[in-house]
């Protein structure tokens, strides 16, 4: 699904309380534009408040004279002109207060949701559903001007706002529906019937609220969202050289200003509402201000003043919208049930079950037993069990070494966080415990652990003086301001067990107590400047992706569909390919040493037979462990065990990992390079596609490794070393394929007399349904179902070949028409002539192949051709092939005529075959001869009628094949509407299958339910035969094209979709054959016998090139073999 238009701004400033903050914050913003989440060319800033206590109003003026200044800057002025905000889009995003429950703020707050259909795996933000709000929902449609939200709330908008911007002016404000009673807590707007602003209340009395509530019974709460017009973002710029509103900016404090402490909503808006008297602006003040002296008052009062001389003309409107919010609600947030089980959110956890319904779990590595109960949320730790946390619990930022400190306590509604610290320059860690009831605000009744204060000094021995001076009054006897939280100890690093002690003094005696005393203790208001956010945040991503790593190995081992593309960019946009590499390499260490290609035995023909072997042992051992060591985590014994490899015994999940290190490759090349499909047998990678043909996994990933070190200084290079990793995830979908042999068999029959033909005639095949799903490795990682027709074309039997003995101990190979004299000949007398079999474009390399495939020849012995030939056989064979089909016809050729071959050829042998061990037989020659491909074309050709194929998702690979049995006259029905159209452009298969494997191993989501549809439409397609619905049939072939150019983009030419345009009125449905790019068109006519119709249509169509008509029937015989003279 495309992204749907958003704003493109031209500015997005970032605002931060603390100035060491400010470079953090900015690398964040950074980050998501380079996942494209933020517009390209938009300018980033993240911007230090000029004071602490500045306001929403101060730190939304600085922030747009900052934005105003740079946007001035470049456009080439040398002073601040307002003229830049005519063409700009300026988004302000405001940090807020701090947050009692993440050290990141409210803006950097991970959400328990994820994202699939981000082209990166990460962490959803608070941050970033804003982002994606005030972009893809609020913005949209608003003229140039500057948005300001806050980040301090959680925001839902609805899809389609539908805001009215004709002819705006002014300000606006975003509403929020709410009761009446929630709203005794918070601010609300009072409006007339055209949503202009009357007046704000904060806190207002009851008769105020009702005065504001609406219709439906709710009224409009106050949010953090706004915009100004360029008119009045203009006139609020131009007071920041006026005092005392200059003291609101950075110059202001630059140059000597007292600072001044401003409202957004209750000073600058206040100013714009109707009902508002200049009297009572000017000695109101905003509600954050709190209580001040006389001369403080005055000094608002004279900023008040400035603003209503240059805003009280501004207009403000409101709309309105629904919303949720408040500190209160974090952790309900979280915990708000989605489903019948816990919440798992970019998360590893071993033993799932032990997690409670109700429970979330965000960006966590769980190892053991580790049971959360209902209401709980763990965010941001790796921890280790057995650990029992109770109901209503948050426990953040703790890592393996703080486990030993839960274990043996079941915590309930406790808050339980780790920080990262940095006290006059060294780094450190404290750790915080509050209670989830506890009260946080100043004029309520204190409470701590969930207990009142004095029932807390009751318990613990703790008195008011260790936590607060003398001098503090009562009513600053708080939690925020309570010297409670030990942040160094002289002896010791601290752990969460210099705060645990306080749930059962009586336990621990007085020793911990007095360890408590002893330590250097700050306050939750004192230590937030001391936080180090950087390293909160390193320390945040390097879990993300250790986690995120372990998820890799789960994927691969478990087979699930699950995509790991956007973990893969990831870590190379995060700079962290080389340890991704260098731990997808390191578990090869361990393994046994590789032995020599020449110590091999004898008698192993690589690429011939099939080898079984611990599939993955390198690759996937190291995809669980990647990355670790490299982010400074400690692995688990209990999860990094090479139990992968003793899982991964078959090659999908070996080749899968190997496509996983060519994405790697790639996308480090980021787009350049050149293109991912191409060669992949450059002869400095022999030597390990070389260990992996002879099945040695282990010794083949090792020099792939090798190799591919000396390949990474360059895009081009990284691309040509994709291509390679890819071409030896080949060789292990080979060897899969190849275990189809288990299911070739043969018996004896009569010898041929010597010179007596053996011919083999087939039909060519279309395929109705379920095409791509036979295709290694889909074939038996999903499974396939494909329905396809063997057909006859203008009435013949188009793919042939037969064979015979000869007196003569050689091989003479012919390819081409049935007369000898125009076919291409070749005569092989050595097995060195046979080398080439496996290169598919060498001459003769089909039969040089299918004579290896059915044992007449063994490539690998000692024995000379004519020595082999003269012992078993008394001479030699002749072997003719030939197709009356263009190349890259889309109707099976090769596949069909491989099994004509094989066919033939055996029986000369002195061998019968049976059609279906046929099947497998063609499978085994296509990968001998390296060019892979499917089942689907030799099952359409080689078995008469109309029929479904069909494979497991397992190993051994089996085709199964359904004779589909049809109405009584509906065969000559449908062989009246069906024709065929050959288009005249030769299709690129090859090209084509690369994409698809590639994006089949990336397990791209919109790829996996696409093969899953083909699968399915299969199955309904044979009901309809079944019922004989030649309408219902038209429109799965239309259907099935749609899937087709899913699967494969690129795969329709312009001259085919024009062909198929104009022939749309008189078909049921149409289709390119095969794998499409060009070849044959078929269609189901809506009339019968429309071929001169047809014709004439076409040729009336300009630009269609040259095009035939043919005349298509149903097969019933399928393969026929004859001996002839």
């Amino acid at each position: 699904m495309e992204q749907p238009q958003g704003v493109d701004w031209t500015v997005l400033v970032l605002t931060c309380q603390y100035k060491d903050s400010v470079q953090v914050f900015q690398k964040e913003l950074e980050v998501r534009q380079k996942r494209q989440q933020i517009p390209a060319g938009t300018l980033l800033l993240a911007v230090e408040d000029p004071e602490m206590r500045v306001g929403s109003g101060g730190a939304t003026l600085n922030a747009l004279l900052v934005a105003a200044e740079h946007l001035s800057a470049r456009a080439g002025f040398t002073v601040v002109t307002a003229d830049v905000l005519h063409s700009a889009w300026i988004l302000i995003l405001h940090m807020g207060r701090d947050f009692p429950f993440d050290d990141c703020g409210r803006a950097f707050t991970c959400l328990p949701v994820e994202s699939p259909q981000a082209p990166e795996e990460a962490l959803v933000c608070n941050l970033d559903s804003l982002l994606d709000i005030m972009t893809f929902r609020l913005g949209p449609g608003c003229p140039p001007g500057v948005w300001v939200c806050s980040t301090d709330m959680l925001l839902s908008v609805p899809g389609n706002p539908e805001i009215c911007w004709d002819s705006f002016r002014g300000a606006r404000v975003i509403a929020f529906p709410g009761s009446p009673a929630y709203a005794l807590d918070h601010g609300v707007y009072l409006t007339d019937s055209q949503d202009f602003v009357l007046d704000i209340y904060y806190q207002g009395t009851e008769a105020e609220i009702q005065r504001c509530v609406k219709p439906d019974g709710r009224v409009p709460l106050v949010s953090g969202v706004v915009f100004l017009s360029v008119e009045t973002a203009e006139r609020l710029l131009a007071t920041h050289v006026s005092p005392p509103l200059d003291a609101c900016t950075y110059m202001g404090l630059d140059s000597g200003a007292r600072p001044v402490q401003l409202s957004l909503f209750f000073d600058i808006l206040l100013c714009m509402a109707r009902n508002v008297s200049r009297e009572d602006f000017l000695v109101g003040r905003p509600p954050e201000m709190g209580q001040s002296d006389a001369a403080v008052a005055a000094y608002l009062q004279g900023a008040r003043a400035q603003l209503w001389r240059e805003l009280r003309d501004q207009p403000l409107t409101m709309s309105s919208y629904s919303y949720m919010t408040s500190t209160s609600e974090f952790l309900l947030n979280f915990t708000l049930p989605s489903g019948p089980g816990a919440k798992i959110i970019h998360s590893q956890v071993e033993e799932p079950e032990l997690l409670e319904p109700g429970s979330c779990v965000v960006s966590c590595l769980l190892e053991g037993p580790v049971r959360l109960g209902p209401g709980s949320v763990l965010r941001h730790c790796h921890l280790r069990g057995p650990i029992h946390i109770g109901a209503g619990c948050l426990m953040s930022g703790l890592d393996v070494a703080q486990s030993e400190a839960l274990r043996g306590l079941e915590l309930r509604d406790l808050i339980l966080q780790g920080h990262h610290t940095q006290l006059r320059g060294y780094p450190g860690r404290a750790f915080t415990l509050v209670g989830r009831l506890d009260s946080w605000e100043r004029q309520r009744p204190g409470t701590y652990l969930n207990m009142s204060w004095s029932d807390f000094f009751k318990k613990t021995g703790i008195r008011e003086w260790d936590l607060w001076d003398p001098d503090t009054p009562p009513a600053e006897r708080c939690l925020p301001s309570a010297r409670l939280f030990p942040v160094l100890h002289p002896s010791r690093a601290l752990g969460p067990q210099d705060m645990l002690w306080m749930l059962d003094p009586k336990e621990h005696g007085g020793e911990t107590l007095r360890t408590w005393r002893a330590s250097w203790r700050l306050s939750w208001e004192q230590l937030q400047p001391c936080l180090d956010r950087a390293a909160t945040l390193v320390s945040r991503r390097n879990l993300f992706f250790c986690q995120a790593l372990r998820k890799a190995q789960h994927v691969l081992e478990a087979r699930q569909d699950l995509s790991l593309r956007p973990l893969i960019r990831a870590a190379v946009r995060e700079g962290c390919p080389g340890p991704l590499l260098a731990r997808l390499d390191q578990g090869n260490q361990v393994l046994e040493p590789s032995p020599a290609a020449a110590q091999l035995e004898s008698e192993v023909e690589p690429g011939l037979e099939p080898r079984h072997s611990s599939m993955g042992a390198g690759v996937l051992r190291e995809v669980r462990r990647l990355g670790a060591q490299s982010l400074g985590l400690q692995s688990s014994t209990s999860i990094t065990e090479s139990r992968v490899a003793a899982r991964a015994r078959d090659p999908g999940v070996a080749a899968r990992a190997l496509a996983c290190v060519a994405d790697v490759l790639g996308c480090m090349a980021e787009g350049q390079g050149g293109l991912r499909s191409g060669p992949a047998a450059n002869p400095e990678w022999m030597r390990p596609f070389s260990y992996l043909e002879c099945g040695d996994l282990a010794g083949g990933v090792e020099a792939l490794a090798q190799e591919r070190d000396k390949w990474l200084s360059r895009p081009a290079l990284l691309v040509r070393a994709a291509r390679h990793y890819e071409g030896a995830g080949q060789i292990l979908i080979r060897q899969a394929v190849m275990t189809a042999q288990h299911f070739v068999s043969k018996e004896p029959v009569e010898l041929p007399a010597p010179g007596q033909w053996v011919v083999a005639e087939c039909p060519a095949r279309v395929d109705f349904s379920g095409g791509w799903s036979d295709t290694p490795p889909l074939a038996y990682e999903l499974g396939g179902a494909v329905l396809g027709l063997a057909v006859r074309v203008d009435g013949r039997r188009p793919i042939g070949a037969r064979a015979r003995r000869i007196l003569e101990p050689e091989l003479r190979l012919a390819v081409g028409p049935q007369q000898d004299e125009m076919a291409m000949k070749i005569v092989c007398r050595s097995l060195d002539e046979l080398q080439d079999y496996c290169q598919p474009h060498a001459p003769g390399a089909l039969l040089k192949a299918a004579f290896i495939c059915a044992g007449i020849v063994h490539i690998r012995s000692e024995l000379p051709l004519r020595e082999q030939l003269l012992h078993t056989f008394g001479g030699g064979f002749e072997l003719h092939t030939w197709s009356e089909l263009p190349h890259g016809s889309g109707l099976g050729t090769s596949s069909i005529l491989a099994g004509a071959a094989l066919a033939a050829l055996q029986r000369a042998a002195g061998q019968a075959v049976g059609t279906e061990a046929l099947i497998h037989a063609v499978l085994h020659l296509e990968q001998v001869l390296t060019t892979g491909g499917g089942w689907q074309d030799q099952v359409g050709g080689l078995m008469p009628g109309i029929k479904v194929g069909r494979s497991k998702a397992q190993l051994p690979l089996k085709v199964e094949v359904e004779e589909i049995t049809v109405p009584e006259g509906f065969v000559q029905k449908l062989n009246d509407h069906l024709l065929l159209v050959y288009t005249g452009k030769t299709r690129l298969a090859r090209n084509l299958l690369q994409d698809v494997l590639r994006s089949w191993y990336a397990r791209l989501p919109a790829v996996v339910q696409n093969a899953r549809s083909l699968v399915r439409q299969a199955e309904e397609c044979a009901e309809a035969f079944r019922q004989g619905m030649l309408p219902l049939l038209g429109q799965y072939l239309t259907s099935y094209w749609e899937q087709k150019k899913r699967m494969a983009p690129g795969c329709e030419p312009l001259a085919v979709r024009r062909m198929m345009d104009v022939l749309a009125p008189y078909v049921h449905g149409q289709s390119l054959a095969g794998a499409g790019g060009g070849g044959f068109l078929y269609l189901l006519t809506k009339e019968p016998r429309q071929k001169e119709a047809v014709e004439a249509v076409l040729a009336k169509t300009e630009g269609l090139g040259n095009f035939s008509v043919h005349l298509v029937e149903v097969d019933s015989q399928g393969l026929r073999l004859t001996l002839t003279e």
